[in-house]
């Protein structure tokens, strides 16, 4: 069978994020540079902001990364495969991702994100304080919407690494913030992002022949 333009650019991977201390953001980076490098065709945007700017002031919140834009349902709708990049909330998906998922209905009703592969990435504070958890109650909006989900698995043997503390579970990368947010992602949680990034695409591309 011959190629299509289609084929040949790979498929087009959104990762949607929301990152209040940059953590998750960064995160998008090693994740995006995976993606690239298996052949898929990257967009990074975020999660809509629901708190106001005093109270993110008030937080010490950076500014937002204006070269991501917004998403909205229909980029999720318009991607090949999508990634999700969540900062934990007491063990789930911060209120910012789930308020956009919520906006989500009018796709669900036409089943327009039926098929598509999803995959996510986490911050945490703590070991315990979600790397897993997370991402396991994140599945439910996948699975209402018949996403398929593809987690990492073990297929990254980084996440074997006994050397030194990191995130990262078979569900997907991870990082850890501290209690007081000043860690950031250390190499190999951003080795087990890019991973990610490429496992996804590697598996989008095998839905698009």
């Amino acid at each position: 069978m011959a190629e299509t333009a289609e084929t040949k650019t790979g498929p087009n991977v959104l990762i949607v994020y929301y990152s209040m201390y940059k953590h998750i953001e960064t995160m998008a980076g090693a994740v995006a540079k995976g993606v690239e490098s298996a052949g898929g065709k990257v967009t990074i945007m975020r999660a809509p902001e629901t708190l106001s700017e005093e109270v993110l002031k008030k937080m010490g919140a950076p500014p937002k990364n204006t070269d991501h834009k917004e998403a909205t349902p229909a980029d999720l709708a318009a991607a090949d495969a999508i990634i999700f990049g969540i900062p934990t909330r007491f063990g789930m998906a911060a209120a910012q991702m789930k308020a956009l998922m919520d906006h989500t209905g009018g796709l669900w009703m036409k089943g327009a994100l039926v098929g598509k592969p999803a995959s996510m990435f986490v911050s945490t504070a703590t070991q315990g304080g979600g790397q897993e958890t997370t991402a396991l109650t994140f599945v439910t909006q996948l699975v209402h919407h018949g996403m398929v989900y593809v987690p990492i698995g073990y297929a990254c043997k980084k996440l074997f690494e006994m050397g030194e503390v990191h995130g990262g579970s078979p569900y997907g990368a991870g990082t850890f913030a501290g209690p007081d947010g000043s860690r950031q992602p250390s190499q190999i949680e951003l080795e087990i992002a890019e991973f990610q990034g490429s496992h996804v695409t590697a598996f989008a591309k095998k839905l698009m022949k």
